[in-house]
Protein backbone atom coordinates (compact mmCIF):
# COMPACT_ATOMS: atom_id res chain seq x y z
CA UNK A 1 0.00 0.00 0.00
CA UNK A 2 1.36 3.33 -1.08
CA UNK A 3 1.09 5.91 1.94
CA UNK A 4 1.42 9.54 1.36
CA UNK A 5 2.23 10.82 4.89
CA UNK A 6 1.85 14.83 6.19
CA UNK A 7 5.03 15.66 8.71
CA UNK A 8 4.76 19.34 9.98
CA UNK A 9 7.70 19.20 12.13
CA UNK A 10 5.44 18.56 15.32
CA UNK A 11 5.63 15.57 17.77
CA UNK A 12 2.03 14.11 16.25
CA UNK A 13 2.87 13.83 12.71
CA UNK A 14 6.18 12.31 13.57
CA UNK A 15 4.50 9.86 15.49
CA UNK A 16 2.52 9.09 12.68
CA UNK A 17 5.50 8.12 10.76
CA UNK A 18 6.60 5.86 13.83
CA UNK A 19 3.77 3.67 14.24
CA UNK A 20 3.49 3.35 9.84
CA UNK A 21 7.01 2.16 9.95
CA UNK A 22 6.41 -0.25 12.78
CA UNK A 23 3.18 -2.00 11.00
CA UNK A 24 6.01 -2.20 8.14
CA UNK A 25 4.83 0.77 5.75
CA UNK A 26 7.75 3.15 4.17
CA UNK A 27 5.89 6.09 3.88
CA UNK A 28 6.50 8.86 1.36
CA UNK A 29 7.20 12.18 3.60
CA UNK A 30 5.40 15.79 2.54
CA UNK A 31 5.78 18.92 4.22
CA UNK A 32 3.13 21.41 2.96
CA UNK A 33 4.68 24.89 2.48
CA UNK A 34 2.07 27.42 2.48
CA UNK A 35 3.75 30.81 4.09
CA UNK A 36 5.21 33.03 1.61
CA UNK A 37 8.89 33.96 1.44
CA UNK A 38 10.04 37.56 2.16
CA UNK A 39 6.19 38.90 2.89
CA UNK A 40 6.21 40.09 6.64
CA UNK A 41 2.02 39.35 6.44
CA UNK A 42 2.27 35.85 5.78
CA UNK A 43 5.35 34.54 7.24
CA UNK A 44 4.98 31.20 8.08
CA UNK A 45 8.51 30.47 9.77
CA UNK A 46 9.10 27.38 8.15
CA UNK A 47 12.79 26.84 8.53
CA UNK A 48 12.73 24.78 11.98
CA UNK A 49 8.98 22.97 10.57
CA UNK A 50 11.40 21.96 7.57
CA UNK A 51 14.40 20.90 9.72
CA UNK A 52 12.64 18.88 12.56
CA UNK A 53 10.66 16.83 9.61
CA UNK A 54 14.07 16.10 7.35
CA UNK A 55 15.56 14.86 10.58
CA UNK A 56 12.59 12.71 11.16
CA UNK A 57 12.82 11.50 7.56
CA UNK A 58 16.45 10.31 8.15
CA UNK A 59 15.51 8.76 11.25
CA UNK A 60 13.48 5.96 9.12
CA UNK A 61 15.70 6.26 5.75
CA UNK A 62 12.26 7.52 4.32
CA UNK A 63 12.39 10.43 1.24
CA UNK A 64 10.98 14.32 2.31
CA UNK A 65 9.57 16.46 -0.48
CA UNK A 66 8.47 20.14 0.44
CA UNK A 67 5.38 20.64 -1.39
CA UNK A 68 5.11 24.64 -1.78
CA UNK A 69 0.97 25.70 -2.24
CA UNK A 70 1.47 28.93 -0.91
CA UNK A 71 -0.19 30.45 -4.28
CA UNK A 72 -2.96 28.15 -3.93
CA UNK A 73 -3.50 29.15 -0.39
CA UNK A 74 -3.22 32.77 -1.02
CA UNK A 75 -5.86 32.27 -2.93
CA UNK A 76 -8.18 29.88 -1.78
CA UNK A 77 -7.46 30.46 2.34
CA UNK A 78 -6.33 34.36 2.82
CA UNK A 79 -8.45 35.68 0.60
CA UNK A 80 -11.80 33.76 1.75
CA UNK A 81 -10.83 34.79 5.59
CA UNK A 82 -10.29 38.72 4.39
CA UNK A 83 -13.70 38.83 2.48
CA UNK A 84 -15.10 36.94 5.55
CA UNK A 85 -13.55 39.88 7.67
CA UNK A 86 -14.74 42.43 5.21
CA UNK A 87 -18.67 41.13 5.89
CA UNK A 88 -18.10 41.64 9.78
CA UNK A 89 -18.20 37.40 9.63
CA UNK A 90 -15.95 35.37 11.76
CA UNK A 91 -14.48 32.43 9.49
CA UNK A 92 -12.61 29.99 10.60
CA UNK A 93 -9.59 29.47 7.77
CA UNK A 94 -8.31 26.67 9.53
CA UNK A 95 -11.33 24.26 7.89
CA UNK A 96 -10.63 25.85 4.61
CA UNK A 97 -7.27 25.04 4.70
CA UNK A 98 -7.75 21.38 5.56
CA UNK A 99 -11.19 21.17 3.13
CA UNK A 100 -8.98 23.36 0.15
CA UNK A 101 -4.97 22.47 0.25
CA UNK A 102 -4.15 20.12 2.99
CA UNK A 103 -6.52 17.73 1.15
CA UNK A 104 -7.36 19.49 -1.45
CA UNK A 105 -4.49 20.98 -3.91
CA UNK A 106 -2.42 18.39 -2.41
CA UNK A 107 -4.17 15.66 -3.15
CA UNK A 108 -4.65 17.20 -6.63
CA UNK A 109 -0.92 17.46 -7.11
CA UNK A 110 0.59 14.82 -5.36
CA UNK A 111 -1.85 12.32 -2.93
CA UNK A 112 -3.87 11.29 -6.24
CA UNK A 113 -0.48 9.06 -6.46
CA UNK A 114 -0.92 7.21 -3.41
CA UNK A 115 -3.63 4.90 -1.88
CA UNK A 116 -3.52 6.72 1.64
CA UNK A 117 -2.69 10.43 2.80
CA UNK A 118 -1.86 9.88 6.42
CA UNK A 119 -2.12 12.97 9.03
CA UNK A 120 -1.25 14.09 12.91
CA UNK A 121 -4.90 15.28 13.27
CA UNK A 122 -6.87 13.95 16.47
CA UNK A 123 -9.55 12.19 14.25
CA UNK A 124 -10.60 8.69 13.30
CA UNK A 125 -12.71 7.24 10.45
CA UNK A 126 -14.96 4.69 10.93
CA UNK A 127 -16.77 1.88 8.26
CA UNK A 128 -20.66 2.06 8.87
CA UNK A 129 -23.43 0.88 5.78
CA UNK A 130 -20.10 -0.11 3.51
CA UNK A 131 -18.82 3.56 3.68
CA UNK A 132 -16.63 5.87 5.50
CA UNK A 133 -17.44 8.39 8.48
CA UNK A 134 -15.73 10.86 9.50
CA UNK A 135 -15.11 9.80 13.80
CA UNK A 136 -13.74 11.44 16.96
CA UNK A 137 -10.40 11.07 18.90
CA UNK A 138 -10.16 9.31 21.87
CA UNK A 139 -8.89 12.13 23.28
CA UNK A 140 -11.85 14.51 23.45
CA UNK A 141 -9.09 17.34 24.58
CA UNK A 142 -7.17 17.18 21.43
CA UNK A 143 -10.14 16.34 18.95
CA UNK A 144 -9.67 18.10 15.40
CA UNK A 145 -12.98 16.95 14.23
CA UNK A 146 -14.38 20.39 13.93
CA UNK A 147 -11.80 21.46 11.80
CA UNK A 148 -11.99 18.54 9.39
CA UNK A 149 -15.80 19.08 9.10
CA UNK A 150 -15.86 20.39 5.61
CA UNK A 151 -13.77 18.03 4.08
CA UNK A 152 -16.08 15.51 1.41
CA UNK A 153 -16.27 11.70 0.88
CA UNK A 154 -14.17 11.20 -1.48
CA UNK A 155 -11.20 13.14 0.77
CA UNK A 156 -12.20 10.84 3.97
CA UNK A 157 -12.42 7.83 2.42
CA UNK A 158 -8.41 8.44 1.65
CA UNK A 159 -7.67 9.61 4.96
CA UNK A 160 -5.36 8.01 7.62
CA UNK A 161 -4.95 9.67 11.23
CA UNK A 162 -3.06 6.82 13.19
CA UNK A 163 -2.99 8.55 16.20
CA UNK A 164 -6.62 9.66 16.52
CA UNK A 165 -6.98 6.39 18.71
CA UNK A 166 -4.43 7.54 21.33
CA UNK A 167 -4.50 10.03 24.12
CA UNK A 168 -1.89 13.09 23.59
CA UNK A 169 0.11 11.58 26.75
CA UNK A 170 0.69 8.34 24.88
CA UNK A 171 1.80 10.06 22.01
CA UNK A 172 4.34 11.64 23.95
CA UNK A 173 5.21 8.72 25.74
CA UNK A 174 5.56 7.33 21.91
CA UNK A 175 7.99 10.09 20.82
CA UNK A 176 10.43 9.80 23.94
CA UNK A 177 10.77 5.88 23.50
CA UNK A 178 11.47 6.25 19.98
CA UNK A 179 13.93 8.81 20.83
CA UNK A 180 12.05 11.40 17.10
CA UNK A 181 13.60 14.78 17.20
CA UNK A 182 10.49 17.03 17.69
CA UNK A 183 9.74 14.61 20.73
CA UNK A 184 10.40 17.46 23.32
CA UNK A 185 9.02 20.00 20.84
CA UNK A 186 5.67 21.91 22.64
CA UNK A 187 2.74 21.94 20.90
CA UNK A 188 1.98 24.97 18.28
CA UNK A 189 -0.31 27.11 19.51
CA UNK A 190 -1.08 29.14 16.08
CA UNK A 191 -3.19 28.10 13.71
CA UNK A 192 -2.77 26.86 10.06
CA UNK A 193 -3.78 29.81 8.86
CA UNK A 194 -1.63 32.45 9.89
CA UNK A 195 1.77 30.00 11.10
CA UNK A 196 3.42 32.83 13.72
CA UNK A 197 2.52 36.07 12.81
CA UNK A 198 -0.44 38.37 14.72
CA UNK A 199 -3.64 38.01 13.29
CA UNK A 200 -4.62 42.00 14.07
CA UNK A 201 -1.17 42.60 12.03
CA UNK A 202 -2.25 40.15 9.01
CA UNK A 203 -6.01 42.03 9.29
CA UNK A 204 -4.59 45.66 9.62
CA UNK A 205 -2.49 44.67 6.49
CA UNK A 206 -5.06 44.18 4.22
CA UNK A 207 -8.30 46.17 5.73
CA UNK A 208 -6.36 48.92 7.47
CA UNK A 209 -8.06 50.46 10.43
CA UNK A 210 -10.60 53.10 10.97
CA UNK A 211 -11.74 54.23 14.14
CA UNK A 212 -15.25 53.77 15.62
CA UNK A 213 -17.12 53.69 18.17
CA UNK A 214 -17.47 51.75 21.58
CA UNK A 215 -21.14 51.40 22.75
CA UNK A 216 -22.69 49.99 25.62
CA UNK A 217 -25.42 48.17 24.36
CA UNK A 218 -27.90 48.43 27.33
CA UNK A 219 -27.56 52.05 27.88
CA UNK A 220 -26.19 53.25 23.91
CA UNK A 221 -23.20 55.39 26.12
CA UNK A 222 -20.16 55.50 24.43
CA UNK A 223 -17.23 53.16 26.55
CA UNK A 224 -14.52 53.67 24.23
CA UNK A 225 -13.07 53.63 20.38
CA UNK A 226 -11.89 50.87 18.11
CA UNK A 227 -10.00 50.61 15.56
CA UNK A 228 -12.41 49.06 13.00
CA UNK A 229 -15.21 46.35 13.46
CA UNK A 230 -13.21 43.90 11.71
CA UNK A 231 -10.71 43.52 14.49
CA UNK A 232 -13.25 41.87 16.61
CA UNK A 233 -15.99 39.20 16.83
CA UNK A 234 -19.02 38.40 18.80
CA UNK A 235 -18.12 37.29 22.15
CA UNK A 236 -14.63 38.84 22.07
CA UNK A 237 -13.27 39.86 25.71
CA UNK A 238 -9.62 40.28 25.43
CA UNK A 239 -7.90 43.30 23.40
CA UNK A 240 -10.82 45.71 23.81
CA UNK A 241 -8.69 48.07 26.05
CA UNK A 242 -12.14 49.05 28.61
CA UNK A 243 -11.57 49.69 32.44
CA UNK A 244 -14.59 48.26 35.06
CA UNK A 245 -14.91 44.86 32.93
CA UNK A 246 -15.47 42.22 31.99
CA UNK A 247 -16.55 43.43 28.87
CA UNK A 248 -17.96 41.19 25.49
CA UNK A 249 -18.39 42.51 22.33
CA UNK A 250 -22.03 41.50 21.54
CA UNK A 251 -22.99 43.03 18.37
CA UNK A 252 -21.79 45.00 15.70
CA UNK A 253 -23.30 47.90 13.27
CA UNK A 254 -20.88 47.30 10.34
CA UNK A 255 -22.54 50.10 8.06
CA UNK A 256 -21.59 52.48 11.23
CA UNK A 257 -18.26 50.60 12.22
CA UNK A 258 -19.88 50.76 15.33
CA UNK A 259 -19.06 47.60 18.20
CA UNK A 260 -21.64 46.50 20.85
CA UNK A 261 -20.92 45.53 24.37
CA UNK A 262 -22.11 44.24 27.67
CA UNK A 263 -20.60 44.30 30.96
CA UNK A 264 -20.67 41.27 33.47
CA UNK A 265 -20.58 37.55 33.10
CA UNK A 266 -24.26 36.58 33.33
CA UNK A 267 -25.56 39.11 30.84
CA UNK A 268 -28.10 37.49 28.74
CA UNK A 269 -26.73 39.50 25.74
CA UNK A 270 -24.15 37.36 25.75
CA UNK A 271 -25.97 33.98 25.40
CA UNK A 272 -28.18 32.04 23.13
CA UNK A 273 -30.22 28.82 22.96
CA UNK A 274 -30.24 28.80 19.16
CA UNK A 275 -28.85 29.78 15.93
CA UNK A 276 -29.39 28.75 12.24
CA UNK A 277 -26.73 27.09 9.01
CA UNK A 278 -26.74 27.58 5.41
CA UNK A 279 -24.65 26.03 2.93
CA UNK A 280 -24.70 22.55 5.22
CA UNK A 281 -22.01 20.27 4.04
CA UNK A 282 -22.73 16.33 4.62
CA UNK A 283 -19.18 14.57 4.65
CA UNK A 284 -20.49 11.01 3.55
CA UNK A 285 -24.19 11.54 3.64
CA UNK A 286 -27.36 12.43 5.50
CA UNK A 287 -27.86 9.65 8.23
CA UNK A 288 -31.55 11.58 8.88
CA UNK A 289 -32.76 11.69 5.64
CA UNK A 290 -36.76 11.68 5.01
CA UNK A 291 -37.00 12.52 9.31
CA UNK A 292 -39.33 15.19 9.45
CA UNK A 293 -38.82 15.61 13.16
CA UNK A 294 -36.68 17.29 15.71
CA UNK A 295 -33.22 15.52 15.80
CA UNK A 296 -31.04 14.51 18.84
CA UNK A 297 -27.71 15.27 17.66
CA UNK A 298 -24.39 17.08 19.34
CA UNK A 299 -22.35 20.40 17.82
CA UNK A 300 -20.12 22.32 18.55
CA UNK A 301 -19.35 26.39 17.73
CA UNK A 302 -15.71 26.94 18.56
CA UNK A 303 -12.93 24.69 19.14
CA UNK A 304 -13.51 23.47 22.76
CA UNK A 305 -13.18 19.72 24.22
CA UNK A 306 -16.71 19.40 25.18
CA UNK A 307 -20.23 18.97 22.70
CA UNK A 308 -23.49 20.06 23.00
CA UNK A 309 -26.47 18.51 23.21
CA UNK A 310 -29.49 19.91 20.76
CA UNK A 311 -31.68 19.37 18.33
CA UNK A 312 -31.42 20.21 14.95
CA UNK A 313 -34.23 20.92 12.74
CA UNK A 314 -34.15 20.79 8.80
CA UNK A 315 -35.79 24.04 7.09
CA UNK A 316 -34.57 23.62 3.46
CA UNK A 317 -32.49 21.65 1.49
CA UNK A 318 -29.22 22.95 3.44
CA UNK A 319 -30.52 24.98 5.75
CA UNK A 320 -30.43 23.65 9.48
CA UNK A 321 -32.05 25.18 12.73
CA UNK A 322 -30.29 24.24 16.01
CA UNK A 323 -31.71 24.13 19.31
CA UNK A 324 -29.08 24.09 22.44
CA UNK A 325 -29.36 22.30 25.29
CA UNK A 326 -28.13 24.65 27.34
CA UNK A 327 -26.85 28.23 27.01
CA UNK A 328 -24.29 29.21 23.90
CA UNK A 329 -21.84 32.17 24.89
CA UNK A 330 -20.95 34.37 21.75
CA UNK A 331 -22.22 32.99 18.77
CA UNK A 332 -20.31 34.61 15.94
CA UNK A 333 -21.26 34.35 12.52
CA UNK A 334 -19.22 33.41 9.85
CA UNK A 335 -18.05 30.36 12.05
CA UNK A 336 -18.31 26.61 11.39
CA UNK A 337 -21.51 25.07 13.54
CA UNK A 338 -20.22 21.53 13.30
CA UNK A 339 -22.82 18.42 13.80
CA UNK A 340 -22.04 15.42 15.47
CA UNK A 341 -24.55 12.09 15.96
CA UNK A 342 -26.27 11.87 19.67
CA UNK A 343 -22.97 9.86 21.19
CA UNK A 344 -20.62 12.49 19.52
CA UNK A 345 -18.59 9.66 17.90
CA UNK A 346 -19.24 10.80 13.97
CA UNK A 347 -18.75 14.40 12.84
CA UNK A 348 -21.70 14.21 9.81
CA UNK A 349 -20.79 17.77 8.35
CA UNK A 350 -21.16 21.51 8.92
CA UNK A 351 -22.36 24.54 8.48
CA UNK A 352 -22.14 28.52 8.53
CA UNK A 353 -23.46 30.43 11.13
CA UNK A 354 -25.97 32.89 10.35
CA UNK A 355 -27.88 33.94 13.48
Amino acid sequence: MEIAALLSGGVDSSVVVHLLCEQGYKPTLFYIKIGMDGAEYMDCSAEEDIELSTATARKYGLSLEVVDLHQEYWENVAAYAIDKIRQGLTPNPDVMCNKLIKFGCFEQRVGKDFDFTATGHYATTLQRDGKTWLGTAKDPVKDQTDFLAQIDYLQVSKLMFPIGGLMKQEVREIANRAGLPSAKRKDSQGICFLGKINYNDFVRRFLGEKEGAIVELETGKKVGTHRGYWFHTIGQRKGLGLSGGPWFVVKKDIEENTIYVSRGYGVETQYGNEFRMHDFHFITDNPWKGQEKEIDITFKIRHTPEFTKGKLIQEGERQFHILSSEKLQGIAPGQFGVIYDEEAKVCVGSGEIIC
